[in-house]
């Protein structure tokens, strides 16, 4: 998944029945879940948004590594 240059990766879970992912091109830990691939992709898009917000609020430079 791409968003404002940001990179999710999810997999499924079978036990827990949801899909569990994280943003992989940042140190910060950025992670997102979702019942579904569709509630799994909005929940990966807020979780940007909301780190986004963090940092402007903090005053911290958001991150984007490259891969």
């Amino acid at each position: 998944m791409n968003y404002k240059g940001y990179i999710g990766k999810a997999e499924y879970d079978k036990e827990n029945c949801i899909y569990a992912g994280e943003v992989i091109n940042t140190r910060t830990v950025i992670n997102f879940q979702g019942t579904s691939v569709k509630e799994s992709e909005d929940a990966f898009k807020a979780s940007v948004d909301d780190y986004i917000e963090w940092c402007m609020v903090d005053g911290v430079k958001s991150e984007i590594n490259n891969l």
